[in-house]
């Protein structure tokens, strides 16, 4: 027992906490040892809540104008899931979600496709960059167009990707249907790109109209200058638009900044690429190649840097572009109006003061005229009030 005592002390001077063993013969006596005093057990961290993902807002139907999902409609959660090769261009547009949902109907199919952004504009900007140049224009959603049996539309804050296995007379009704059943933002949310608006509307091809809020958009919307050189990193956003001229086909670029002073130091950096021509870097890109170089010009107006390209003539591509003005559209903040009490008071206390200064006006009118008729007469010698006088003509009618 001795030897045991011995080993207890070492594993106390030790400070091991943990249970002891001696052995006597072929038996093992376990040996509780307790901590100091001052050692306290470190509290279990707790692991924060991870946070709630939202709920997808994107949603098809299950059926509808007698198609039927061979399955529930599948949520694609990210952009890349959505489009794997031009994931980057949706996170562009603010991807918000998305659906994909199979349908069948007797012994056709069809397969679509929903993309959800966080607006509108982030909508068009992602259907016109799906949207190539030459494809028709049809009658679905806010717009839409088709290539052979693939339909492309947007609606609202949506934009709809439908394949049909072979193409009908009543597709496009069909397709009117489930874009009347999409959501529809509300506010700002539901307005289109206001850049839009500064695109001459005369020989526009409105099916060309490409609008961009990156690099990838604007490289695969077909863009005419380098992406780098447009200067997205600084909040910039693009349109680019053909137009049919008399002497053949121009392209329009507009450049919209934040301020003036950020389009007047780009413009100066696209005018100096153009003016580089074949030394330009990076090299020109193929849009600017095809142009006829003689109609290439760089104007500013405001915030918009504006550029045209193509084979019109000189003079026609000059004339395009001086047809852009920045107007800067001002509105008026409304400021709280008065209450009704507000306005009462007011017109009381205007009453009030109207009347004091009345009375204070006949005051001295009558001070003024009495004191000068009293003054007058004491001039003349007569008494200062006309009732003493001897002159006052009496009747005495009971004599």
């Amino acid at each position: 027992m001795r030897w045991i005592a011995m080993v207890v002390c070492a594993a106390t001077l030790a400070g091991n906490s943990a249970p002891a063993k001696a052995q006597t013969g072929s038996q093992s006596v376990p040996i509780l040892l307790k901590a100091p005093p001052s050692a306290k057990l470190a509290p279990a961290p707790v692991k924060a809540p991870a946070p709630a993902k939202a709920e997808p807002k994107a949603s098809l139907p299950s059926a509808f104008a007698g198609w039927e999902a061979a399955e529930p409609p599948k949520t694609l959660v990210d952009a890349a899931q959505a489009d794997s090769a031009n994931g980057a261009a949706l996170k562009e547009y603010d991807f918000a979600d998305g659906a994909l949902a199979s349908y069948k109907r007797r012994a056709e199919t069809l397969s679509v496709r929903l993309l959800h952004f966080h607006d509108a504009s982030g909508a068009y900007g992602a259907y016109s960059f799906y949207r190539q140049n030459g494809w028709p224009k049809e009658d679905i959603g806010a717009g839409a167009t088709s290539n052979h049996n693939r339909v492309l539309f947007w609606q609202g804050d949506a934009v709809v990707d439908a394949t049909f296995s072979q193409i009908g007379p009543l597709s496009a009704a069909e397709l009117r249907e489930l874009a009347s059943g999409l959501p529809v933002p509300q506010g700002t949310k539901a307005m289109a790109p206001p850049i839009l608006g500064d695109l001459p509307q005369a020989s526009l091809d409105k099916q060309t109209t490409h609008y961009a809020l990156g690099p990838a958009g604007y490289a695969g919307g077909g863009g005419v200058l380098p992406p780098e050189l447009v200067g997205f990193d600084r909040g910039a956003e693009t349109v680019t638009s053909n137009y049919s001229l008399r002497s053949g086909q121009a392209t329009l670029t507009i450049i919209d900044y934040p301020t003036p002073q950020m389009a007047a130091a780009q413009e100066g950096r696209v005018r100096s690429y153009i003016k580089a021509g074949g030394h330009a870097q990076p090299p020109w890109p193929k849009p600017l190649t095809d142009s006829d170089q003689a109609s290439l010009e760089v104007r500013r107006s405001g915030p918009l840097v504006i550029l045209v390209s193509g084979d019109a003539i000189p003079d026609e591509s000059h004339k395009l572009l001086e047809t852009v003005h920045f107007e800067s559209n001002l509105t008026s903040v409304p400021q709280p109006s008065e209450s009704e009490v507000a306005k009462t008071g007011q017109l009381l206390m205007g009453i009030v003061t109207l009347v004091l200064i009345g009375a204070g006006a006949a005051i001295l009118l009558g001070f003024f005229l009495g004191g000068g008729r009293a003054l007058y007469r004491i001039a003349r010698g007569k008494p200062v009030s006309s009732v003493y006088e001897t002159e006052f003509i009496q009747l005495n009618l009971g004599k």
